[in-house]
């Protein structure tokens, strides 16, 4: 099974975040734009990498064709959890947006080091998170040709 990449099919959304207002928000974006993609959510590192990786009660999930990652997670931290998809021959071609609050330089430079596809600073403004999830989603299914499911 190949990943759609013409908008005519849902594709796969794992958000790695633990907040759960932003949860909340970007889970209404999806709806609020009628977004048909499939949102998956977990709220911690070791659960992302859990879930990439199917073990336990994973064992059956569909691989994401997208990984919306927060960067300050419980557990493990989400430059840690970018490291380990990156380096890792199964997940690595997975485009990965960091979508964080920091705002930060290091941040920044140490998330394109790790390979992250692009970095999004959250806007605190609910709009405007719509819009900034809305443009995501266009971006990465209307307008990039993403990699065949693993």
């Amino acid at each position: 099974m190949t990943a759609p990449t013409d908008g005519s099919s849902p594709i796969e959304v794992l958000l790695v975040e633990d907040d759960p207002g932003d949860v909340l928000m970007t889970r209404e974006a999806f709806e609020e734009h009628k977004l048909r993609n499939r949102l998956n959510v977990v709220s911690d590192g070791a659960e992302a990498l859990a879930y990439l990786r199917r073990e336990g009660q994973y064992a059956d999930v569909v691989l994401p064709d997208l990984i919306l990652l927060d960067l300050n997670l419980p557990r493990r931290d989400g430059r840690e959890v970018l490291e380990e998809i990156k380096k890792d021959e199964q997940l690595c071609r997975i485009p990965v947006v960091v979508l964080t609050t920091s705002q930060a330089d290091e941040d920044i430079l140490r998330s394109y080091q790790l390979h992250a596809n692009a970095y999004v600073t959250k806007p605190v403004d609910f709009e405007r998170f719509i819009e900034v999830v809305r443009q995501i989603d266009e971006f990465f299914v209307s307008v990039v040709k993403l990699p065949p499911r693993g």
